[in-house]
């Protein structure tokens, strides 16, 4: 374990030896601000269905308990594509993965990157014209996020990601006021736990939600690669740092929104309250900002999966890129993008059914993704046997998780929107 220890600091330094990534000519971002975008990554629509989650999984206990074995698995993943990203000297997932893993996983990764494609969830609200879903999303869409998902660096995300953090904090502080201010005679009795073999299926059932809600990892190369400080280590901590924040705001939404509403709760948690309450009423409006902020950050990730293998047959063609052409084929793409997620948005408005399927499709790219890399890379580091051995393992047991993960939760998503059970 010395050895190993010893091996792991050594890699930690020779990634950190590395120059910078010159990814943009832009601001860097520092410490907070990685923080914040990796928050604001995460901290999205799946926090609306971590209660009725929690009700899924059989209790409490179970759910919490897939959630900290689910972190080790996060955490490994974030460190994994930044280490990844240092001795590649890529900046975007897709090229990273195409870089350390082959063109033939490359490939694959940029054809499961549909899953990115997500809309704004429906909510609650009272019936108005003005409060009708096709004319406020129109709207948003036009006014809010359209400007915001232009610019093409995402150290600019920086400044509206604290704000949508906060929204999504007061939403799990009203969640929690809630339930403690209620009468007692309307809380709904929950159990900590359930027992039996049937509990045990119905874990598994929470981990799609739990890739849903915590994925960041699609964001974290671009978001390593602006920073000022690339040190490895500095990333870890960035990592730890912004899981064990998400950790606590999902347990909490989760926890206080399943002991209120017990196997009444909603799949989208917001809609368990009712119309009138002041305090949800808000966290309602905060939540859409939250909602409106992550957008950007996923769209500039998808955007890029699109606009590169464009640039690089420009490049063949023309021997250079032209600013104006690199303009208007972003703009040209998010628009694009904005209006099929739209449609997405009008069409779907079950959540539920939206998470089941890409809680599993995300397990391509916080498990089975950083696995492979892990192995590729241990095939040409200058590490010890034991060092390659054991990170190599790791590696297959990351894969292997993740291939369970996939499998699993995708094969019962597709059923239950069949109604094949």
């Amino acid at each position: 374990m010395e050895e190993l220890a010893r091996e792991s600091i050594s890699l930690l330094a020779s990634a950190s030896a590395k120059p910078p990534l010159d990814v943009t000519a832009g601001p860097r971002l520092g410490s907070m601000g990685a923080i914040f975008i990796m928050l604001k990554s995460a901290l999205g629509a799946g926090l609306l269905n971590f209660p009725w989650a929690f009700e899924r999984a059989g209790g409490i206990r179970s759910a919490v308990t897939v959630e900290l074995v689910s972190l080790v698995f996060l955490i490994s993943g974030l460190i994994i594509l930044g280490y990844s990203s240092s001795i590649s000297g890529q900046c975007t997932y897709q090229a990273v993965v195409k870089e350390v893993c082959g063109p033939a996983i490359g490939q694959l990764l940029c054809g499961s990157l549909y899953e990115l494609v997500t809309g704004l969830p429906e909510s609650e609200m009272p019936y108005h014209f003005y409060t009708d879903q096709r004319f406020t999303l129109v709207l948003l869409c036009v006014l809010l996020i359209l400007p915001l998902s232009i610019p093409k660096e995402i150290s600019i995300q920086k400044y509206i990601s604290v704000l949508g953090t906060l929204a999504a904090t007061y939403m799990t502080t009203a969640i929690v006021i809630k339930y403690h201010t209620m009468p007692s005679v309307l809380v709904h009795i929950a159990p900590l736990y359930s027992s039996g073999i049937s509990s045990w299926a119905s874990m598994f059932s929470v981990i799609p939600t739990i890739c849903f809600g915590f994925q960041c990892h699609e964001a974290s190369i671009a978001i390593y690669s602006s920073m000022e400080n690339q040190r490895l280590s500095h990333w870890v901590f960035i990592s730890v740092v912004s899981m064990i924040f998400c950790l606590v705001i999902y347990s909490l939404t989760g926890v206080y929104g399943y002991l209120t509403f017990g196997k009444d709760v909603k799949a989208d948690i917001l809609m368990s309250y009712s119309g009138d309450d002041v305090l949800m009423l808000i966290a309602r409006l905060l939540f859409g900002v939250s909602i409106i902020t992550i957008y950007p950050i996923i769209l500039l990730l998808g955007r890029s999966v699109i606009q590169d293998p464009l640039m690089s047959w420009w490049r063949r063609r023309d021997g250079a890129v032209m600013p104006e052409f690199e303009s208007r084929s972003r703009c040209l793409l998010t628009v694009l993008w904005i209006t099929a997620t739209l449609l997405i948005a009008m069409f779907v408005p079950d959540i539920s059914k939206i998470i089941s399927v890409i809680g599993g499709i995300s397990a391509f790219f916080i498990f089975i993704f950083p696995g492979l890399c892990l192995m590729f890379a241990m095939q040409s580091e200058p590490v010890s046997w034991k060092t390659r051995v054991i990170l190599t393992v790791w590696g297959v047991v990351t894969l292997l998780c993740g291939a369970f993960i996939f499998g699993q939760s995708t094969t019962i998503a597709f059923m239950q929107v069949f109604g094949k059970i």
